[in-house]
C-alpha cells in the first residue's frame, strides 16, 4: 500500500500526468540498469551541458523568478542562486576525476597479499524535490552532485514557483535526454506520486512537517533520503563583539530574500542590557541595506498572501502575548519608491522587525520564521544561551559572534547544528568543501562537494585474493593445525 501525505499547497499549475512519471522514472530506472556506471567523460560532458544551461539562459531564469516572487532582484538571484552553482560546477569539474577514482585501502595482515580497495558506483535514479524560495538553486544542486556521480536525475520542483518550474522543464528538455535528467511539474499529488516511487534516492528541501511525510513515503521502498529541512537557527553576540559589525551581518542574514532562508538567523541572543544598542545598530544597518521597503527591487516580496498573512499573524500573536513589536520604517527623507512590480508584489513586501520579549509559549519562537522578523533575547551567562538551545530541536545553522576563541570553542564544542559560521551569516553553504544538511529534526544527510559525491554514490568493496592466500588453513576439518593458526592471529591483533 503506498504511503499518502499532502505536500505545500500552491498555484494552479500544469501538472505532469501520473502515467507520464511513471513513464519517465521506468525510463531512467531502465538505463541506469542497463548501464550501471557512467564514464568521467560521460558524467563531465553531462556537468558541462549543466553549465552551458546556466551561461545561455540565466536571464531567462531570473526573470522567471521575479515573475514568481513580483519583487525579487535578478541580481539577487544571480548571487544567491546563480553564483553558488556555478562555484559548486566549477568545484565539482575540478575534482571529478579524483572522486571517481577507485580509493584504496590498507588491506590487514591476516587477509595479505589480498588487495582491496572501495569503488564508488552511480546509485541509480535519484529524485529531487526541491523548494520555492531559491527555486533554481535548491532545484539544480543536488542534481549537480547526483549527475557528478554518475546517475540520473528526476526533479520535481515547487508549484508555488509556477513561471521558474516551467522554464526549468523547458531548458531541461533542451539540454538533456529525458533518460538523464527531467523535470515533472505539478502540485500535492505530484510530489506525492515521487516520494512514493522506487527511487534509488531521494532528495528534499522544505520543512520539517513535510519531511517527516517524505520520509515515510519513501521508506515504503526502503529508499534512502537526504532531508535538508529548516528549524530555528539561532545566533549568539558575545559580549566583546564588534556590535556594529554584527548587526549588519546579521541584518543581511536575516533579510536576504526577506527572511525566505531555511538557514537565516531565526532568532538572536544578545547579552541582557545590550538589547537597545543591538536595535539601534540593526536599524541602522538595515537602513543602509534596504533604505526603503516597498517598491525595493532589492528587497524580496513575500512569496504567497498566505505566507504573509502567516507572519501577520505571529505578530498579532506575539503582541497579545506581551512581546514588544518594533516594526521598521523606511529611513528619513528616502525619496517615494518607482512603482515597479509584478502583480501584487509590492504588496507583499513586508517590513522587518524585531521582536523582544519573546517567549516559548509563542508561535514566533516554536515555528521556523521564514520571514523578516527576528526576536532578540538578553542572556546573563553563556550558560543561558547554550541550554536554550540544546532544549529544543538541534537547528540546521548556528551563527556565534565573538572575539574570544575559548567562548567559541565553547560555544562548538556543547552545541549540535547541521552547520556554523563563526562572525558572520549564511556563508558555510558557500564553501564548497564543507557538507550542507542538517542534524535531527533539521534534517539528516549532506551534499555539496565530495560529501556530496560520496551520498549519491554506492561505495562497493572490492577485495582481490592472491594466488598466495593461505586462507585454506582455516578451512575445516577444524583440528590442532586451525588452533595453531588462529593462536598466530590472536596476537597479530
Amino acid at each position: 500500500m503506498r504511503a499518502r501525505l499532502t505536500l505545500l499547497e500552491g498555484q494552479d499549475m500544469p501538472d505532469t500526468s501520473s502515467e507520464e512519471v511513471q513513464r519517465l522514472f521506468k525510463a531512467q530506472h531502465a538505463a541506469s540498469r542497463a548501464q550501471p556506471d557512467a564514464p568521467v567523460a560521460v558524467r563531465r560532458e553531462r556537468l558541462l551541458r549543466l553549465r552551458s544551461l546556466l551561461d545561455q539562459h540565466a536571464p531567462t531564469l531570473a526573470a522567471a523568478v521575479q515573475a514568481d516572487f513580483g519583487m525579487r532582484s535578478p541580481r539577487l538571484t544571480e548571487v544567491a542562486d546563480f553564483f553558488l552553482l556555478r562555484a559548486q560546477l566549477a568545484s565539482t569539474l575540478k575534482h571529478l576525476a579524483r572522486w571517481c577514482r577507485p580509493q584504496k585501502v590498507r588491506t590487514p595482515l591476516y587477509l595479505q597479499p589480498a588487495r582491496a580497495w572501495v569503488q564508488r558506483q552511480p546509485l541509480g535514479v535519484i529524485g529531487v524535490i526541491s523548494p520555492w524560495n531559491y527555486p533554481v538553486q535548491l532545484a539544480l544542486g543536488p542534481a549537480i552532485g547526483a549527475l557528478a556521480a554518475g546517475n540520473r536525475v528526476l526533479l520535481k520542483p515547487s508549484e508555488l514557483t509556477p513561471h521558474t518550474s516551467a522554464k526549468l522543464a523547458d531548458l531541461v528538455a533542451q539540454f538533456f535526454a529525458p533518460e538523464e535528467f527531467c523535470v515533472v511539474q505539478g502540485g500535492a499529488d505530484v510530489a506525492t506520486q515521487v516520494a512514493s516511487l522506487p527511487l534509488d534516492h531521494l532528495v528534499f528541501t522544505g520543512s520539517t512537517a513535510v519531511g517527516r511525510k517524505v520520509a515515510l513515503a519513501a521508506a515504503a521502498h526502503l529508499t534512502p533520503t537526504t532531508l535538508e529541512l529548516g528549524g530555528k537557527s539561532p545566533a549568539i553576540l558575545d559580549a566583546d563583539c564588534d556590535l556594529r559589525d554584527a548587526a549588519t551581518k546579521i541584518a543581511h542574514g536575516k533579510l536576504l530574500n526577506a527572511g525566505q532562508t531555511c538557514i537565516a538567523p531565526d532568532y538572536l541572543f544578545v547579552p541582557k542590557g545590550n538589547e537597545a544598542a543591538f536595535a539601534e545598530a540593526y536599524r541602522a544597518a538595515v537602513a543602509r541595506l534596504f533604505p526603503y521597503f516597498e517598491g525595493n527591487p532589492d528587497y524580496a516580496s513575500i512569496i504567497t498572501p498566505r505566507h504573509l498573512a502567516r507572519l501577520h499573524d505571529l505578530l498579532r500573536e506575539a503582541r497579545e502575548m506581551g512581546a514588544d513589536v518594533q516594526e521598521l520604517s523606511a529611513a528619513p527623507g528616502t525619496p517615494a519608491p518607482p512603482r515597479q512590480s509584478l502583480g501584487d508584489g509590492i504588496a507583499r513586501q513586508m517590513a522587518p522587525a524585531l521582536v523582544f520579549g519573546a517567549t516559548d509559549g509563542m508561535r514566533l519562537m516554536q515555528e521556523e520564521i521564514f520571514g523578516p522578523v527576528l526576536p532578540v533575547i538578553g542572556y546573563e551567562a553563556l550558560d543561558g544561551a547554550v541550554n536554550h538551545i540544546n532544549a529544543h530541536p538541534r537547528p540546521l545553522s548556528l551563527y556565534w559572534f565573538g572575539n574570544r576563541q575559548a567562548v567559541r570553542d565553547e560555544v562548538l564544542a556543547r552545541t549540535v547544528s547541521g552547520g556554523v559560521t563563526v562572525n558572520d551569516t549564511l556563508l558555510h553553504i558557500a564553501h564548497e568543501n564543507l557538507p550542507f544538511g542538517g542534524v535531527g529534526d533539521s534534517g539528516w544527510g549532506a551534499y555539496h562537494g565530495e560529501p556530496g559525491f560520496v551520498r549519491f554514490s554506492h561505495a562497493k568493496p572490492v577485495l582481490v585474493q592472491s594466488r598466495l592466500s593461505a586462507g585454506g588453513a582455516l578451512y575445516p576439518p577444524y583440528g590442532a593445525r586451525f588452533d595453531r593458526v588462529m593462536s598466530v592471529l590472536r596476537k597479530l591483533l
